[in-house]
């Protein structure tokens, strides 16, 4: 092996020029014979990395790769003005507590300048069960609001205009529920379910792949999601029906390749769905939206985040047959990477969540969440959330980079990167469907496989000092105590104060009534109506949460998850 080969540069070079030593050649000997600082030259990813790039590392065709933003392939954006036009939504994840508590650090965040809504819910909530459900022991507001009822979404909304203010509900397994209870306190508000904007997660299938808060078995799950499709474009129609979320994915441990791969297979898979229930694409396509992680490789994230788009669009219009320039779109939402946080030096996370953040805003993210540096140790203070938001507010208003679009395109490195994360992609898609589908692939655990594997690798990485974290591995402070800063903490009177709702809420409501809505949800369950359309019925006869999602797990059975080694 030569001393240039070594070094790792690329075989590739361009003609030497006319009557001298080829400029590329005499810089290669030059670094073969510098002495290089010890470190794994790859991405976050693993993926390694050339020391120089250049025109020879990509192949690209300026209108079939690039084009223009606004226009397809969208790989500049999907707005021809972009953040010119508009900034991106600024969404903070919120949710803690009971519902009047979250209500009032809703109310702080917009007071603040934030411009929409992002819901985080509690566990048992996430999982389908009442808060005084035996389930629910200790785990009431502790990670998330808790919501049982409609009159537990009416108060988490009081004095917010859902006319005018874009709501984010990150739920999945039991999402058609929770967005019946959002209709239904919009109607009881006095607005139209037509000028209801915002977005319900709704993305089970990577909760079969990555996060495990399922309610249901697969294919009644997926026919509640082509329900809700179908619902929203009748009766919602500026409501995204699911954010097909890759965050999950990132966070339980894959590469940004897994994550961009098995995110848009999971979004292809519910365009099929969509069109085998007899929809036309163009129909529900438009409002479809993604979710994706912003994590610390600044580069890798960007290029991630263009080949995402371009993807979508020649899937959605080449084999999908999509004719409206809106189905081909990918519009997406960021949240920084919760899983690159570290309790250790918890101020340290500021800086993290400042570079992740400007890989979204630099990739042409339409909205955005930035963690809070305490999300680590507890539910962000109100102190660090406003930070968090600080932080958004300075990359638009400070550093200028939103005065001009996809400021990164033409750059060999980010070029190069997108279209190996494409290339990579492309391999995974093969692969699914060489393996039955999506489906099939859970089944199998073959995605879950593929999730772990990379986890364990960083993991182990990280151990062995290939992948340095500051204050884990490198520039580590002993202490002897906790960090010092202030964490929120959760009464155990929320929980308490919940019970006594719920009881209150059961006896002063008709009994009967709400248990013929729980019939009607029974009976769509076995002949196919639509259950978003029962669930808005059952929201409004003051059915709670527990008690629909019970109705659903009897009639379609609990899903086991496949042993995965």
């Amino acid at each position: 092996m030569s001393e240039t080969e070594t070094a790792g540069t690329n075989s590739k070079r361009s003609p030497a020029p006319a009557g001298g030593m080829d400029p590329r050649l005499l810089w290669e000997q030059a670094l073969a014979q510098a002495k290089l600082r010890e470190a794994n030259f790859s991405t976050l990813s693993g993926v390694p990395l050339e020391p120089l790039y250049g025109p020879d590392d990509v192949q690209l065709d300026y209108q079939r790769d690039l084009g223009y933003p606004g226009e397809y392939p969208f790989t500049r954006g999907v707005h021809p003005s972009m953040y010119r036009g508009r900034l991106w939504t600024m969404r903070q994840f919120a949710g803690f507590g009971s519902s009047k508590q979250t209500n009032e650090r809703f109310k702080f965040l917009l007071e603040h300048g934030q411009t929409g809504l992002s819901t985080a819910f509690d566990f048992p909530t996430l999982m389908g069960y009442d808060s005084d459900h035996e389930r629910s022991l200790g785990e009431v507001g502790q990670v998330g609001v808790a919501i049982s009822s409609l009159m537990d979404m009416e108060t988490l909304l009081e004095g917010i205009p859902m006319d005018r203010v874009s709501t984010s509900m990150t739920i999945n397994g039991p999402a058609p529920i929770l967005l019946a209870f959002y209709i239904a306190a919009g109607e009881n508000q006095g607005v139209d379910p037509k000028l209801l904007r915002g977005t319900v997660q709704n993305d089970i299938l990577k909760e079969y792949q990555a996060q495990n808060a399922w309610l249901v078995k697969c294919e009644p799950a997926l026919r509640m999601i082509t329900d809700v499709m179908e619902y929203c474009a009748q009766h919602v129609p500026k409501w995204n029906s699911i954010s097909i979320s890759g965050y999950h994915i990132r966070e339980a441990g894959s590469t940004a390749a897994q994550e961009l791969a098995f995110t848009l297979a999971n979004g292809m898979e519910y365009v099929r769905r969509g069109i085998a229930v007899g929809m036309d694409v163009d129909a529900f396509a438009p409002r479809l939206s993604f979710f994706f992680d912003a994590h610390l490789d600044f580069f890798e994230e960007v290029a991630k985040f263009r080949a995402a788009r371009r993807i979508w669009a020649r899937k959605l219009r080449n084999e999908f047959g999509a004719k409206d320039p809106r189905s081909w779109m990918l519009r997406f939402h960021t949240q920084t990477a919760g899983v690159s946080l570290t309790a250790q030096q918890p101020e340290n996370n500021i800086v993290r969540t400042a570079l992740e953040a400007f890989s979204a805003v630099l990739g042409g993210t339409q909205s955005l969440h930035t963690n809070s540096m305490d999300e680590t140790l507890a539910l962000p203070t109100e102190k660090a959330a406003k930070i968090a938001l600080r932080t958004q507010q300075i990359i638009a208003e400070e550093t200028e980079a939103a005065h001009v679009i996809d400021p990164l395109a033409g750059s060999y490195f980010v070029e190069s990167q997108t279209n190996r994360l494409e290339e990579e992609a492309e391999a995974y898609f093969l692969e699914i469907e060489k393996r039955g589908g999506v489906v099939s692939c859970i089944e199998q655990g073959y995605i879950q496989r593929e999730i772990h594997h990379s986890a364990l690798e960083y993991q182990l990485a990280v151990e062995r000092k290939q992948k340095k974290v500051v204050g884990v591995n490198i520039h580590v402070e002993e202490l002897d105590a906790a960090p010092e800063i202030e964490l929120l903490r959760i009464d155990s009177e929320v929980e308490r104060g919940q019970h006594e709702r719920l009881a209150e809420l059961r006896k002063k409501r008709d009994s009967s009534k709400a248990q013929a809505e729980l019939d009607a949800v029974r009976d769509a369950c076995r002949d196919g109506g639509n259950l978003l359309e029962r669930f808005v019925a059952a929201a409004h006869a003051n059915c709670t949460l527990g008690e629909i999602a019970e109705v659903l797990r009897q009639e379609f059975g609990e899903y086991e998850e496949p042993r995965i080694i």
